[in-house]
């Protein structure tokens, strides 16, 4: 069951944004990490019921990667939102825009889902 609230997600975009800032990343890139992030964040609470997703960003040399890992083994799909005025739907094909690479694969416990990012110069 989802908590009655989304957990605050304020560090873990802190903390993206400080990683991406000290390694020189464009205001743009940044911000689409975040976004990207916050979907995949408010995904793994909404649909998958995790209180408190566990988030892994790595920088290796110019890809980022950002994992969100959550307690639901029911790996996501890309929807077709009939409904064009849907209030959810298009969250993934966000994700999919923003990015570079997106995938989702089983873990012991839950799945991850996670997003790669190139830097541009």
């Amino acid at each position: 069951m989802r908590a009655p609230t989304p957990p605050d997600w304020f560090v873990v975009r802190h903390e993206l944004r400080t990683l991406l800032t000290a390694a020189g990343w464009r205001p743009d890139a940044i911000h689409d990490a975040e976004l990207a992030l916050h979907e995949l964040f408010v995904n793994a609470w909404k649909h998958a019921g995790t209180q408190a997703p566990h988030v892994i960003a790595a920088l290796c040399p110019r890809t980022l990667r950002v994992s969100v890992c959550d307690d639901s083994p029911d790996l996501p799909e890309l929807r077709t939102c009939a409904d064009p005025y849907a209030l959810s739907g298009r969250g993934l094909h966000l994700v999919q825009a923003l990015t570079d690479r997106f995938g989702a694969e089983p873990a012991k416990h839950g799945k991850v889902v996670w997003f790669e990012l190139e830097a541009t110069a």
